[in-house]
């Protein structure tokens, strides 16, 4: 099986918390690496997303140490539509 890793930023408005993390993280952007397997069986190339991965600090975020943290795809989709739905 084929394996890739694409990165992307993605945006808080507010702070959040996802499950697993011992506090709520602040508002700002955050890099994400998602593992994206080829899928086989298929005329063209199409990949499917298997796995995510939120490095911490936000980007702006002046640190000593960084850490890139596992996180589960729906409850990252769950944090970013709770977020735009903040006024």
């Amino acid at each position: 099986m084929t394996i890739r890793t694409t990165q992307t930023v993605v945006c808080f408005s507010s702070p959040f918390r996802l499950p697993g993390f011992d506090m709520a993280q602040p508002a700002g952007e955050y890099r994400v690496d998602y593992d994206e397997e080829l899928i086989d069986g298929i005329s063209r190339l199409a990949w499917q997303r298997v796995g995510a991965f939120i490095h911490l600090p936000a980007i702006a975020t002046q640190s000593s140490t960084q850490q890139m943290m596992p996180i589960h795809l729906s409850d990252l989709e769950n944090a970013l539509e709770k977020d735009q739905k903040q006024p």
